[in-house]
């Protein structure tokens, strides 16, 4: 199988208990400049617990991300700097690249894979076998990269991903999202009180947006404000 073609037999498989992958163990040496890394890239910083003695965790949560990493003291066993190939999707590469720069991190070029899954090197390929310069030529999803390590040597990739293939992506559960339709539409209340006439669903799916990124119902109602007046010219006039 080449990077041109992927498997989508559009298969379903047996119903039953959603398994949703949420924490990612990351090895560290020196867990307060992991710390400082993981903040410094402006991911949320769940939670930094210690028992005072032999064990510490800290968690951290990439930007609408679902998934989370943690690391700390005693975690974990493997080797510091030895997770590798951890994919973090972006919509736009070279943005997502300006980010990091802007952050301080240092980080490759984009680059597309020039070689086949199968190309004839040793290095792994989830970490790109044969580099090419610049994105995919074809600005294809799933096949443009950058890449860049933390201080122990663990290693991330950004994917750039504009459209997914059929049957991926991340979803809630129907009881989840029932729960924030329902504070979505409590929260919707105070705006549509003292608002221009505006279609309902922009200030939704903005408000919605920013809860599944984990900004609190506070930072998400203003989000939607701010993405009624600026994109829909919808402006609350001062009380």
């Amino acid at each position: 199988m080449s990077t041109n073609e992927f498997r989508d037999n559009n298969a379903t498989t047996p119903a039953g208990v959603d398994l949703k992958l949420e924490i990612v163990v990351i090895p560290v040496s020196n867990v307060d400049r992991a710390k400082e890394f993981y903040g410094s890239l402006g991911w949320r910083l769940d939670a930094d617990y210690d028992n005072d003695d032999d064990f510490r965790v800290i968690q951290f949560t990439p930007p609408g991300s679902a998934c989370s990493v943690i690391f700390g003291k005693n975690v974990t066993a493997a080797a510091p700097g030895s997770a590798q190939g951890l994919y973090l999707i972006v919509s736009d590469i070279a943005a997502a690249r300006d980010e990091l720069v802007a952050h301080g991190v240092g980080v490759s070029e984009v680059f597309h894979d020039g070689g086949g899954i199968y190309a004839g090197t040793n290095e792994p390929y989830l970490f790109g076998r044969l580099r090419v310069s610049g994105p995919d030529p074809e600005h294809r999803s799933y096949r443009s990269f950058v890449s860049f390590s933390d201080p122990d040597g663990n290693g991330w990739l950004l994917q750039e991903i504009k459209e997914r293939l059929p049957g991926r992506g991340v979803t809630i559960d129907v009881a989840d999202r029932a729960h924030l339709l329902h504070e979505t539409a409590e929260h919707h209340g105070s705006f549509e009180a003292v608002a221009p006439p505006h279609d309902w669903w922009d200030w939704y799916a903005s408000y919605m947006d920013a809860r599944e990124r984990g900004r609190t119902p506070e930072e998400a109602s203003a989000a939607a404000g701010r993405y009624m007046a600026d994109v829909k010219q919808v402006v609350v006039s001062p009380a």
